[in-house]
């Protein structure tokens, strides 16, 4: 079980918009699946290697990425996603600025969402076993704004407790997309 990060708010506009920018946000999620270089990540994108060369660099000035100097060979630079626990700061708190990049952001998260969810639709019938592994769940809670942080910081050292780390070999482990969405009901 990997060992739960420190929350970190990313307030930094500068930041906020690294975090939205649609090539960034694949090149990071593909990051994630383990270390890759420039070319690696550029034929799986259909983009230049200087393009991704330089959103490497953005998102490395931000701590999202890092080298991996063990694996570079010559001048080729390989990277890896860095994990942690990021958070934003609540909309009260947001300028407009930032409001506008996290707007940005959700909706291409939100679209990464749909897409993924067709794609499991379309491969389900040669998924074996992990055809029968969707969940899906729908509820209402009805709790106040103290009780639904308690929730979601449950929530997240949930998926830590449950998270198997990279590293390991756990025979029939892949990974899964865990998505939570509240969202207060509005008259």
């Amino acid at each position: 079980m990997p060992e739960q990060p420190p929350a970190q708010e990313i307030a930094d506009v500068e930041a906020l918009r690294v975090f939205a920018h649609p090539v960034r946000q694949k090149i990071e999620r593909c990051l994630r699946r383990g270390p890759a270089n420039s070319t690696v990540l550029a034929r799986e994108l259909g983009e230049s290697t200087g393009l991704v060369s330089y959103h490497l660099r953005q998102l490395a000035k931000h701590g999202l990425v890092e080298e991996v100097p063990e694996l570079a060979k010559g001048r080729e630079r390989w990277w890896r996603a860095v994990p942690g626990d990021r958070r934003f700061p609540p909309y009260s708190r947001q300028t407009p600025q930032m409001r506008e990049a996290l707007t940005q952001m959700h909706r291409l998260d939100l679209a990464e969402l749909v897409d993924s969810a067709r794609r499991f639709e379309e491969a389900r019938d040669a998924l074996g076993p992990w055809a029968d592994a969707a969940l899906f769940s729908r509820a209402t809670l009805r709790v106040d704004p103290d009780q639904l942080q308690a929730f979601f910081e449950e929530y997240i050292a949930l998926l830590y407790r449950y998270s198997t780390p990279e590293q390991a070999d756990a025979s029939g482990a892949r990974p899964v997309l865990v998505r939570l969405l509240g969202i207060p009901e509005t008259d």
